[in-house]
């Protein structure tokens, strides 16, 4: 499983529907697509909120974020994230990808 961040971007629409019940969907429709929720933080500035996932691969994670973003009326920028640790072995060399 790799980590993503998907930081989300309310719509006007989107207000409308927000709720424990939403975020339960959400939750589900994750699992849907073989992820898993981490965490789920909202956020002050340019994005209003972001989930901390995993899913087995960028495909699943692709499907989830559109699915999630017609279900929500959220806009969704989904980032692959690297742990530190691992990323200290890519740039020495130590792991190959």
């Amino acid at each position: 499983m790799e980590t993503y961040f998907m930081f989300g971007k309310y719509s006007s629409e989107s207000f409308t529907q927000m709720g424990t019940e939403r975020t339960d969907k959400a939750i589900t429709l994750i699992t849907k697509y073989g992820g898993k929720v981490n965490a789920m933080y909202t956020l002050l500035g340019d994005q209003d909120i972001v989930l901390i996932v995993e899913f087995p691969d960028v495909e699943q994670v692709m499907k989830a974020s559109i699915a999630l973003t017609k279900m929500t009326n959220i806009s969704f920028h989904t980032t692959p994230a690297i742990a530190v640790e691992d990323f200290d072995k890519i740039i020495t060399g130590r792991v190959h990808l």
